[in-house]
């Protein structure tokens, strides 16, 4: 056996003879230095992406050489492949033929988007009878994402009318189609079509009234329709009729939740909410299920429609948690949002993230004007315009918005794309000094009337890189829709009553 000296003395030869650890020399010393050692200097300047020409900070080479091939698990494959995709698009490598604005990013394509919006109303292909019980959502993203840029949508009234009419059940509420129960996504997406044509005078409100009471439940929630899930969504959904048609907020008579004890459709309904928000801090779809990021939305929207989101909002939600939660579903490089941790991007969640921040900022106790330039804030304006412009457009003759360059353009992305565009180029204002109920005639909840908007200045579009033929119009933070349809909603029915 080799003694202990033996050892001793094969370490130094192989010491004396061989490579040894060096301190490298700072990079103010002599330049030559390094070069005579063999092979690159650690870290290997050779291994570092090239920093790409005309790229925004976000996209930095530190940034991008964090995407390599090496992926270990379907996630980070995904995720990759992804980004992959995105990145010729984002640094401008690959301008897909789009006409570019003067800052070099693509033109909003605003008729395009338009017309595919107007062809998604008409006669459909085969396929789409599987969106037979969908059917209110088409009409709402179409209509609604025409008004977003701007296009007349008065025409769609009549026969608007005239098509969800057999969907309303003698019982209240709306189905998704022809002889379906009345749902609450159904009757939502129904009634903002509506609102958006000036066309409320359809809806049965005393049927509705009823049908809601039988969807709240105990607890201070709502189910989505008689017997099915309850989750945030019924929440919101409910609130959002009940206001825009200004119901009664008494519960009426028959309201299974009335042995309960409730009085009210608000009732316990903060505190159920409340119990949504996970330790992680986003909001769940019903207290301890997986947090999404549309939920989070639900969540805010519906806080905001109870009270001033400064009150309603920090008395039932960790704001601090929500807000961090909410940040870090902006993806890099990307720039746009993606729904849960270590999902894709997808366009859609500008909207339901990205319109997340303005109601958060409504309740913060420091002004919200604090994060309307498009460098500050709590989250990164430009890089999701840039997203939407570069990888959200359908490039072609047919238009139409997408969730990724991989995939095709949907009414269902192109509305929430533009709704999203919307909430990064401008800024809301809350009223904190309106009244939030109308205690004096007919009780309606009117927190989510208080809002104002105002367009971004022409810096702000400029630091933003858009140009003004790439601004779209102002959408409502709780609604949805246009600002004017709304107050042509909240005027219709001021008097309340059934």
């Amino acid at each position: 056996m080799a003694s202990q000296q033996d050892g001793d003395d094969t370490l130094d030869e192989l010491l004396k003879d061989g490579a040894r650890i060096e301190e490298l020399p700072d990079e103010d010393e002599d330049n030559n230095s390094a070069t005579e050692m063999n092979g690159p200097p650690f870290p290997g300047k050779h291994l570092q992406p090239k920093r790409k020409h005309d790229v925004p900070p976000w996209m930095n080479s530190a940034t991008l050489g964090l995407f390599h091939e090496d992926s270990q698990t379907p996630s980070t494959e995904a995720l990759a492949k992804t980004a992959a995709e995105c990145l010729p698009f984002l640094t401008l490598e690959d301008t897909q033929g789009l006409p570019l604005n003067s800052h070099g990013l693509p033109h909003l394509r605003r008729k395009p988007h338009a017309d595919f919006l107007r062809g998604c109303l008409g006669d459909l292909p085969a396929p789409y009878a599987a969106m037979d019980a969908s059917r209110p959502w088409l009409f709402y993203w179409c209509i609604a994402g025409q008004s977003f840029l701007d296009e007349d949508v008065s025409e769609y009234k009549d026969r608007l009318i005239e098509t969800v009419r057999p969907l309303q059940n003698p019982g209240g509420g709306f189905g998704g189609g022809h002889g379906q129960y009345s749902h609450c996504a159904c009757t939502y997406a129904t009634v903002l079509a509506l609102t958006a044509v000036d066309g409320l005078e359809v809806v049965d409100r005393k049927a509705m009234w009823h049908w809601l009471g039988t969807v709240k439940q105990a607890d201070g929630g709502f189910r989505m329709a008689i017997g099915a899930e309850e989750d945030i969504r019924g929440a919101y959904c409910a609130m959002t009729v009940i206001t825009l048609l200004n119901l009664p907020l008494e519960l009426p008579p028959d309201s299974p939740a009335r042995k309960a004890g409730l009085q009210s459709f608000t009732d316990s309904l903060g505190n159920w909410i409340g119990r949504c928000q996970s330790y992680e801090g986003g909001i769940a779809g019903a207290p301890n299920n997986e947090v999404h990021g549309a939920y989070a939305f639900c969540a805010l929207a519906c806080l905001s429609i109870l009270d001033a989101p400064h009150v309603s909002i920090p008395a039932f939600l960790d704001v601090a948690l929500l807000t961090r939660w909410l940040a870090s579903m902006q993806t890099t490089p990307e720039g746009g949002f993606a729904g849960r941790p270590n999902k894709l991007v997808d366009a859609c969640y500008s909207h339901w993230v990205g319109a997340c921040f303005t109601l958060i900022e409504a309740a913060l106790p420091t002004p919200a004007d604090k994060y309307t330039t498009a460098k500050e804030g709590m989250w990164n304006k430009a890089a999701l315009v840039r997203y939407l412009l570069t990888c959200g457009q359908q490039p072609g003759k047919k238009g139409g918005m997408r969730d990724k360059p991989s995939t095709r353009p949907d009414g269902y992305h192109t509305c929430y794309s533009l709704s999203g565009l919307s909430a990064a180029q401008h800024h809301h204002h809350y009223d904190t000094q309106g009244s939030t109920r109308d205690d004096g005639g007919s009780g309606r909840l009117l927190a989510a009337f208080n809002w104002r908007a105002e367009r971004g200045t022409a810096e702000e579009m400029k630091a933003l890189n858009v140009d003004e033929e790439d601004v779209v119009e102002l959408v409502h933070p709780v609604f949805v829709l246009r600002f004017e349809a709304v107050e042509a909603a909240r005027k219709r029915f001021e008097g309340g009553g059934l």
